[in-house]
């Protein structure tokens, strides 16, 4: 049986990446930073809530410390937990108006976040037979993509949501060449319909899960320290 952690997991890509995983049969730990939240959305899918907030030292300690006391281990951690900052009439933040302080907002939960749970959870992952960690990123992250005449995500004006995604990528690369025995990508889940960008994507969640659900399934032969879409592997 293969068990799973998702973070951010009561709506949204992780909450339908927890109901594809579950049918598919693993054991699925569904964190939420909300308990009542969490608590009902596990119980909708058949998971197992716990309380997580990335943010938090000892709100990630306490959920390492409640998977490990359950004794299933952990063979796959989702790093999906993200946040996008936006102004007060909805827009996104730009260049003129971000702060240092809006900055580090978003990075705490997008960039130190999984710093946090990852290396929390490490301990759990390296007992697993065939260890698996998918950081949730954007194409709004790569650099060839956003200095690219003809790329859409070169037109998107914010500063602090592709920063944090680009720092995540990079984060992806070096633990996958520090850690050979795991599998550790990026995803890129396409412009999603969810509250991070108040519902206006153009997929479903249904097609932005498709590759972090293939990703979360990955085999030990499979590929490590790249960055992918469901059409394939995608440019740093």
């Amino acid at each position: 049986m293969t068990t799973t952690l998702i973070t951010g997991a009561n709506k949204g890509l992780g909450f339908e990446t927890a109901r594809r995983l579950v049918a598919a049969g693993h054991t699925v730990y569904l964190g939420s930073r909300d308990a009542k939240r969490g608590r009902e959305a596990a119980e909708r899918l058949g998971a197992r809530p716990v309380v997580l907030d990335v943010t938090d030292e000892a709100s990630v300690a306490a959920a390492a410390e409640t998977v490990e006391t359950a004794g299933d281990g952990l063979d796959v951690l989702v790093n999906n937990a993200g946040i996008e900052r936006r102004a007060p009439d909805g827009t996104v933040y730009t260049a003129a108006q971000e702060t240092a302080e809006g900055m580090r907002t978003v990075f705490e939960t997008n960039v130190f976040g999984v710093v946090r749970v990852t290396h929390a959870f490490l301990p759990l992952l390296r007992r697993s037979a065939a260890p698996v960690v998918v950081n949730v990123s954007s194409g709004l992250g790569s650099m060839t993509l956003m200095t690219g005449a003809s790329a859409a995500q070169s037109a998107y004006p914010g500063v602090a949501y592709p920063a944090s995604k680009t720092a995540l990528n990079m984060i992806t690369v070096q633990y996958a060449k520090a850690f050979p025995d795991f599998r550790i990508n990026a995803v890129e889940p396409g412009f999603t319909a969810t509250d991070l960008n108040a519902n206006t994507g153009t997929q479903t969640v249904e097609e932005g899960a498709e590759i972090i659900v293939r990703m979360a399934q990955l085999g030990p032969d499979g590929p490590t320290g790249g960055s992918f879409t469901a059409s394939g592997p995608q440019p740093w």
